[in-house]
């Protein structure tokens, strides 16, 4: 995969959201696990973290091998930062900043989350 498939991805914090995505319902993203969704040409990984009673977005492409797989990582945490951790590879990145935590890794993008009437909202910024 290009270079330029990892410059799809940008970060959008919720001060530069433009538009709510409508991802789909709650019930479509199983409990402490994620699903990916697709918006314009990202995928993008949703995650339903009830441990933490939170929702997390970030790219599904994992930076290490170019693969579209981080949807399907395990989420947990660590010293109380929420992550995923690549299911090839197990790199791990945080859910909130999108760092890599344990390596050198570009850091992945983020994208805010809300839940309303039952469905999932991901934030953009274009």
């Amino acid at each position: 995969m290009p270079i330029a498939d990892l410059l799809t991805y940008e970060t959008t914090t919720i001060q530069h959201v433009k538009v709510w995505f409508k991802a789909a319902p709650v019930t479509r993203f199983p409990k402490n696990g994620g699903a990916c969704i697709k918006y314009k040409d990202k995928q993008i990984a949703v995650f339903n973290f009830t441990r933490l009673g939170t929702w997390y977005a970030c790219q599904n492409l994992c930076p290490h091998k170019m693969e579209m797989v981080l949807s399907r990582g395990m989420i947990g945490e660590e010293f109380s930062e929420p992550k995923v951790a690549c299911p090839l590879h197990k790199n791990t990145f945080s859910l909130k900043t999108g760092e890599n935590l344990n390596g050198s890794l570009s850091a992945i993008a983020t994208y805010p989350v809300k839940v309303e009437d039952g469905m999932v909202y991901i934030g953009f910024s274009e």
